[in-house]
């Protein structure tokens, strides 16, 4: 399903556009290694507070804002439809899904694409401002994570590249993505390194109030 274009501003559309990946809220489906320590119920909790900052950091954002769920489109969460385009996930793997994504907003003219996932309790409305600042001057920004991965990555153009026949959730992640950027010679830039929250250890490391 795509996001109805028709319904963007003009000047979002031909210029940026912001996608969150965000997982349906249902007990079993959010936050599995989490869940098998502390339980499926705790899990969701983490889960719906970690939306819940994602969106107070996305909600001032001057960009089209895309949320984008893994099953099925959700109304009534965290993401206010007056300010959030809603569309589902297309693609096998992950890295389907965010070739696609990045893809379909690139056809439609955007200039400058930012893509975050929603596991990150220190995600902010500034770091995502510079990733968008950095666009300007190359062509891919991404938000490291503290387990090697990361929790932003931003494209000026389409480099599909990053995203096919990658290994995901590993700690090496993050580097994988750069050399893959150095052997195309492309541009990057690193944000500030962020705590992901994927298992019991990142919760407690973390400064989350449920």
């Amino acid at each position: 399903m795509n996001y109805d274009l028709d319904k963007l501003d003009m000047s979002d559309r031909n210029r940026r556009h912001l996608i969150i990946f965000v997982k349906n809220r249902t007990v079993g489906n959010v936050k599995t290694r989490l869940a098998a320590t502390v339980g499926n119920e705790k899990a969701l909790r983490v889960y719906n507070r970690l939306l819940e900052l994602t969106s107070q950091a996305t909600e001032n954002i001057d960009a089209a804002k895309i949320v984008s769920y893994s099953i099925h489109l959700e109304t009534g969460d965290q993401f206010d439809e007056s300010n959030y385009q809603k569309t589902v996930q297309s693609g096998g793997d992950l890295g389907d899904r965010m070739k696609n994504a990045f893809e379909q907003s690139f056809s439609s003219g955007c200039k400058e694409v930012v893509l975050i996932g929603s596991d990150c309790p220190d995600i902010s409305e500034s770091v995502i401002k510079k990733g968008f600042r950095e666009l300007k001057r190359c062509d891919c920004v991404i938000g490291p994570a503290e387990d090697g991965g990361y929790y932003l990555i931003g494209l000026s153009r389409c480099i599909p590249q990053l995203f096919e026949k990658m290994e995901w959730s590993v700690s090496s992640l993050l580097d994988e993505t750069i050399k893959r950027l150095n052997g195309l010679s492309d541009s990057y830039t690193l944000l500030p390194v962020l705590n992901d929250i994927d298992d019991e250890e990142d919760l407690k490391r973390s400064r989350l109030k449920l």
